[in-house]
């Protein structure tokens, strides 16, 4: 395993769609061991592979409850809102309000290739819709919403 130079806001990279796992090989397998690796030591709850400069649909998740590896993530269904702070590894020290789903569904390959799904709430559903979002090209910002002041 291998730290991996996260991608910041400006590189290009983080505006392109990723294409789809299509081999479930070693070099996957490496990949999404480094991007493990990368996301514990930058204390992140997600990363996406277009993170770390790798067009391909494959994401990593942990919000204190365990490691989820995504590939070809897609989200089924989805109910409700949430708004809440949210942050980015690419995008240091920004911190927005976003709305997003308060629940999801997701469906997605585990790295033999089997397709599984996934029912999160909260600060899970917001990481995968986060993390999908960077597959197809979207940075967080665009779902921020400004807060009354009070």
């Amino acid at each position: 395993m291998a730290l991996r130079k996260i991608v910041k806001q400006g590189d290009p990279i983080l505006n392109k769609k990723s294409r789809m796992v299509e081999k479930f090989d070693k070099r996957l397998f490496e990949l999404l061991d480094d991007m493990a690796e990368t996301l514990y030591a930058a204390e992140g709850a997600g990363l996406a592979a277009v993170q770390v400069g790798v067009l391909r649909r494959a994401a990593v998740i942990d919000v204190g409850d365990g490691l989820i590896e995504l590939i070809n993530p897609e989200i089924t269904a989805s109910e409700g809102e949430q708004r809440e702070q949210e942050g980015c590894l690419s995008l240091p020290d920004v911190w927005k309000t976003t709305l997003r789903p308060a629940k999801v569904q997701v469906k997605a390959q585990d790295r033999q290739g089997v397709w599984r799904t996934y029912e999160a709430d909260g600060l899970k559903a917001r990481a995968f819709c986060h993390e999908i979002d960077h597959l197809d090209g979207i940075l967080f910002t665009s779902h921020a919403v400004e807060e009354a002041d009070e």
